[in-house]
């Protein structure tokens, strides 16, 4: 047999035993992660808003460049989603009709330090500080010609770049349909997780680091390389992408062409991933046995593992044994020192966590 042919013929091998085992994984029950030690102990009202305002639905969180500050996304004072059907006349959508400032920086003492964002957005959902401090936000719905975008700002707040087209859901290389995550990577390449369940889209969206459309993959489904509801993103030291697929009940990990690589449920529902410098991962799981009867006999809470082998280590749990909706933490981030920030929609809150 020809040298070429032999070499083909062992690729196709290999592959095909890589698909048999990514689907022997994908059908694979995994035992619920419940009874992990809990090192850390719960510090509330740690960040600390201006007199008169009040803490709304808050989704998203992450640590600016410098290691310890803390970024948050907040519904300007929004106190659970409110349908535009039901929205009265001048009442403020979320940050539609607000003048409040949905980006907020808090230093190390919780004091707030800047904001930034009023007017400019309809309902705030997932944020990323890259390594330079520009800070990106996904904008995840649609009113009055605003929304279905990515925004990046400067630091200081200064709007540097849009992706999507304003106020347009759609499924093209230039449009969006309720996006929910982004995440910058080393070399400036974009990533945005597109859709958030029901008729929304399913996918990644890859766009170079002048906003430029590179690719896109996924669709709706269940299967390997398949997605429902793109939640969150996060990378580790090895460059793979992370993909929270909350309605899946995973993790999804892939490389940054879109190529799958593994699946994880070890960590439950995810609704934020975060991995530091050093490798640990923080998954956030706010919906588990609350929201549509989902991923039964899971404890919701924060999981801490390892992003290079997957062990889970730890478990923050929710302090509400049966509630209905989501609860905890939805946005999850941790500062250079270990303390673990989670951003909570339903109790409208920032929680802080330090090891015991």
């Amino acid at each position: 047999m020809p040298q070429k042919l032999r070499h083909a013929l062992a690729l196709s091998v290999t592959a095909t035993v890589i698909a048999a085992l990514s689907i022997e994984a994908h059908s694979q029950a995994v035992t619920p992660t419940n009874t992990l030690p809990n090192p850390y102990r719960s510090v509330e009202n740690w960040a600390k808003m201006p007199e008169g305002r009040i803490w709304g639905s808050t989704s998203a969180v992450d640590i600016d460049p410098d290691g310890t500050s803390v970024w948050v996304a907040e519904r300007c004072g929004a106190q659970g989603f409110i349908p535009l059907a039901k929205r009265k006349e001048g009442q403020p959508f979320n940050c539609f009709g607000s003048k409040l400032d949905p980006i907020l920086k808090f230093d190390t003492a919780g004091q707030l330090v800047k904001s930034f964002g009023a007017g400019l957005t309809i309902f705030p959902h997932g944020l990323h500080v890259d390594r330079e401090g520009n800070v990106w936000l996904t904008d995840n719905a649609n009113l009055d010609g605003k929304g279905q975008q990515v925004l990046k700002f400067s630091p200081d707040g200064k709007l540097l770049m849009t992706l999507g087209k304003a106020g347009v859901a759609g499924a093209g290389n230039d449009a969006f349909n309720a996006p929910s995550s982004v995440f910058v990577g080393p070399n400036g390449d974009i990533f945005v997780g597109d859709g958030h369940g029901g008729d929304t889209n399913a996918r990644i969206v890859k766009f170079s680091k002048d906003g430029k459309f590179i690719k896109t993959w996924g669709r709706k489904g269940s299967g390997p390389g398949e997605i429902d509801i793109p939640h969150a993103l996060a990378m580790d030291s090895q460059g793979r992408l992370f993909v929270g697929d909350r309605n899946n009940n995973r993790i999804q990990i892939f490389d940054q062409e879109g190529n799958f690589i593994a699946e994880w449920k070890q960590f439950s529902r995810p609704s934020g991933v975060f991995i530091d410098r050093n490798d640990v991962i923080y998954v956030a799981d706010s919906e588990s046995e609350s929201v549509r009867n989902s991923n039964p006999g899971w404890k919701r809470g924060i999981r801490v593992g390892s992003a290079r082998t997957g062990e889970v280590t730890a478990l923050i749990p929710d302090p509400v044994e049966k509630i209905t909706g989501t609860s905890a933490a939805e946005g999850v981030a941790a500062d250079r020192n270990g303390n673990i920030f989670g951003a909570e929609v339903g109790p409208k809150r920032l929680m802080k966590y330090v090891k015991k």
